[in-house]
C-alpha cells in the first residue's frame, strides 16, 4: 500500500515537472520569436534609415571635383599640380582587351556574372580578415566600388556599407555591366591626385590608355589595391612586384597563358613624365595659396604661368642646401631666401631645406627677429623728417627704464654721422636717433613699406626686436630699390584654361609713390655704403649693390637684405627651435650667401 502511494506521488511529480518544462519551452519560443521580431524590426529600421539618408543621386553624379591647377615657371616648365587630375573619358572599346582583363581579373573576376554583390568573395574576405585579426582584404565588387566613388564617402561603417550595397543593386538595375565598368575605369583613384585610367596612363607611362601593353596594364591594375604604395613613381620596384602578382592571377583565372605571362613581363614600360622642376615646392605651396586668394572659387581646370625663374630657383635652392650642409658644426640647420624684382615679382623662393621633412615655409610663415635689418626703417624715418646723412648723432650710453642697450663691441663712439652709425650698425646711436624721431613714426614707416606682422611700440624695436617675415622684409627693401613706389609681392603672370585660352594677364606695375624721392635716394646711398665700407663688405658685387646686415640676440637670427639695379634678395639663417647659432652674424654667412645668389642675376 505504501509502495503504491509512493508510485502515485512520483507520477504526479513527473507530470508536474513536464508541465513546467512545457511552459518553459513555450516561454523560450515566445522569447525567441520576440528577439527575431525585434531583430527584424531593428534591421528594417536600419534599412529604412539608410534608404532615407541616401545621397541625392542626380547631384552626386554631377558632383564637381576639385579643379586642377597646374603651376609653371615663367618658361613653361611645370612646378606642381594641385587638385584632381582627370583626362577625357575613355570608352571600353577604346582600350585593348588585355587592359580590361587585367582590371576585372584583379578587382572582380565574377563581375559579369553576379548581381552587384559577390557572396563568395565577401565570405572569403571575411574569413581572411578574421584569421588575420585585421582588415586585410576587401570583398567589394566593382559595382560597389562605383557606388562608393560616385555617391559615398570612404568612411568604414555599417551605414555606408549598407548604402553601398543598395546603390550597387540600383546601378546594376539602371546600367549595363559595360556602362558600370566604364564609370569605374574613368573615376577610380590611381595615386598622385590622378583619377581614371587615361590620366594614369599619361602620368605614369606618357602614353594614352589605348596604347597600354599588358605589362603596363598589370601595373595599373596592381595600383588599385594601394595607389600610393604601388605606383611606379613612388616605388617602381614594388609596382613591378605587384604587377607580377596581377599577371599570375590572370593566368590562374585562365585569361592569359603561361607563355603570355612570361612575354608580358619582358614588355617595355613607358617612362613617367619628368617635366616637373625640382626644388620649388615651398614656392608652389605659397603660390597656390596666392592664386586661390586672387582668383577665388573656380570649377574649371587652369594653368598658371608664375613669375618664377626656373634656373634661378634651382640654383638658389642648391646654394642654401650646400651652405647649411657646410655649417652644421655652427648649429645652422635652416634658412630662407626670397628673390624678387624691384616691383614685386617673386623670381625665386626657398622656404627651407628638405621640403619632404618639413613643409613649413620659413620665407612666408616664419616670424623671426629682424635684428639690425630693421634699422633701415629708423634711419629712413629720420631722413623723411629732415635729417641729412651727414648729420651727427651721439653714440653714447642710454638707459630707458631698466633697458640699457650696448654696442656689440662693448664700446661707444661719441658723435658720429648717420651714415657712419648706420654702416657700422651702432646700437647706441640708433637708439638715441629713434628716441628723437619717435618709435610711433618708425612703426608707421615700416607698415607703409609692407611689414604686415604685429610690431610692438617699445624702445627695443629700433634694434630689431620685431617679428617679421622674410617675404615682408624683401618687399620693404624693394620700395627703396624702385625709388619709393609701393610693392606688393605677386606670383601670377598669366592664367590659361585647359584648352589654352588666356583668361588673365598680370599688368601689375605700382605707380603709387609712398616715399619721397629725396629721402629714398639718401637711404639707398647709405645702404650702398654698408656694402662698400661697413658691416656688409662680404656682399659687395662688381656692380652696384646695397644692403643691410642683421643679427638678433645670441645669434638666433642672421640676415642680409640687399639689392642691385634690378633685383632684391633677402637671406635668413637660424633654427626652427630658436636655438643660437655659433658666431653666425649677418655680415658673414648671410652676406656671403647673398652674393652667391646675386652673381646668378647678372
Amino acid at each position: 500500500m505504501a509502495k503504491k502511494k509512493q508510485q502515485k506521488k512520483a507520477t504526479k511529480k513527473r507530470k508536474s515537472s513536464k508541465k513546467r518544462e512545457s511552459k518553459q519551452r513555450l516561454a523560450n519560443r515566445k522569447l525567441l520569436w520576440f528577439l527575431l521580431l525585434s531583430l527584424g524590426v531593428t534591421f528594417g529600421v536600419l534599412l529604412g534609415y539608410c534608404f532615407l539618408t541616401m545621397p541625392n543621386l542626380d547631384s552626386a553624379i554631377h558632383r564637381t571635383r576639385q579643379p586642377m591647377t597646374i603651376l609653371t615657371a615663367d618658361n613653361g616648365k611645370e612646378i606642381q599640380t594641385y587638385g584632381n587630375i582627370y583626362q577625357n573619358v575613355v570608352m571600353l572599346y577604346d582600350l585593348e582587351p588585355h587592359v580590361i582583363d587585367a582590371i576585372v581579373s584583379t578587382e572582380d573576376h565574377r563581375f559579369y556574372s553576379h548581381f552587384g554583390f559577390d557572396p563568395i568573395s565577401f565570405a572569403r574576405a571575411m574569413l581572411t580578415n578574421v584569421f588575420a585579426g585585421r582588415y586585410a582584404q576587401g570583398g567589394s565588387t566593382i559595382s560597389q566600388q562605383v557606388a562608393k566613388n560616385l555617391f559615398l564617402t570612404s568612411n568604414k561603417n555599417i551605414k555606408r556599407k549598407i548604402q553601398e550595397l543598395m546603390l550597387a543593386f540600383w546601378l546594376e538595375h539602371k546600367f549595363s555591366k559595360d556602362q558600370i565598368l566604364t564609370l569605374y575605369i574613368n573615376r577610380v583613384y590611381l595615386g598622385s591626385n590622378t583619377y581614371g585610367i587615361e590620366a594614369a596612363a599619361q602620368k605614369y607611362f606618357s602614353k594614352p590608355a589605348k596604347n597600354l601593353n599588358l605589362h603596363e596594364a598589370a601595373i595599373i591594375a596592381g595600383m588599385l589595391k594601394a595607389p600610393s604604395k604601388y605606383n611606379p613613381i613612388n616605388n617602381k620596384k614594388l609596382a613591378l612586384a605587384r604587377a607580377d602578382v596581377i599577371l599570375k592571377t590572370m593566368q590562374e583565372n585562365k585569361i592569359i597563358s603561361q607563355e603570355e605571362r612570361a612575354k608580358a613581363k619582358k614588355m617595355p614600360i613607358g617612362s613617367a613624365k619628368t617635366n616637373k622642376m625640382s626644388g620649388a615646392k615651398h614656392f608652389a605651396d605659397w603660390a597656390y595659396g596666392e592664386i586661390n586668394a586672387q582668383i577665388g572659387e573656380r570649377e574649371a581646370d587652369i594653368k598658371v604661368v608664375t613669375t618664377l625663374n626656373q634656373a634661378l630657383q634651382e640654383k638658389t635652392q642648391q646654394i642654401l642646401d650646400e651652405t647649411i650642409r657646410e655649417n652644421r658644426a655652427n648649429n645652422v640647420t635652416q634658412g630662407a631666401i626670397v628673390v624678387m624684382d624691384k616691383f614685386g615679382a617673386v623670381k625665386a623662393l626657398v622656404g627651407g631645406t628638405n621640403y619632404d621633412k618639413s613643409q613649413f615655409n620659413r620665407a612666408t610663415q616664419a616670424r623671426r627677429q629682424a635684428g639690425s635689418t630693421f634699422k633701415t626703417f629708423v634711419y629712413l624715418t629720420a631722413l623723411k623728417e629732415g635729417y641729412k646723412p651727414t648729420d651727427k648723432i651721439e653714440d653714447k650710453p642710454v638707459k630707458i627704464g631698466k633697458w640699457t642697450p650696448e654696442n656689440i663691441s662693448g664700446k661707444h663712439y661719441g658723435s658720429v654721422s648717420l651714415t657712419h652709425a648706420f654702416s657700422q650698425s651702432f646700437n647706441l646711436a640708433t637708439v638715441n636717433l629713434s628716441q628723437k624721431v619717435g618709435i610711433g613714426n618708425i612703426l608707421k614707416t615700416a607698415k607703409k613699406m609692407g611689414i604686415n606682422t604685429r610690431l610692438n611700440n617699445t624702445p627695443a624695436l629700433a634694434l630689431g626686436a620685431a617679428d617679421v617675415t622674410v617675404m615682408d622684409m624683401t618687399a620693404a627693401y624693394a620700395v627703396l630699390a624702385n625709388g619709393g613706389y609701393e610693392v606688393k609681392p605677386y606670383v601670377i603672370n598669366e592664367v590659361y584654361t585647359k584648352g589654352g585660352s588666356r583668361i588673365y594677364q598680370n599688368k601689375y606695375l605700382s605707380k603709387k609713390r609712398i616715399l619721397d624721392e629725396k629721402p629714398t635716394q639718401q637711404m639707398v646711398k647709405m645702404l650702398e655704403n654698408v656694402v662698400s665700407n661697413g658691416t656688409g663688405k662680404r656682399a659687395k658685387l662688381e656692380r652696384f649693390s646695397a644692403g643691410k646686415t642683421g643679427t638678433s640676440q645670441n645669434y638666433r637670427d642672421a640676415w642680409f637684405i640687399g639689392f642691385d639695379e634690378h633685383y632684391v634678395t633677402a637671406v635668413w639663417f637660424g633654427n626652427d627651435n630658436n636655438s643660437p647659432m655659433k658666431n653666425i652674424a649677418g655680415g658673414n654667412l648671410p652676406a656671403e650667401t647673398w652674393k652667391k645668389v646675386m652673381i646668378n642675376l647678372k
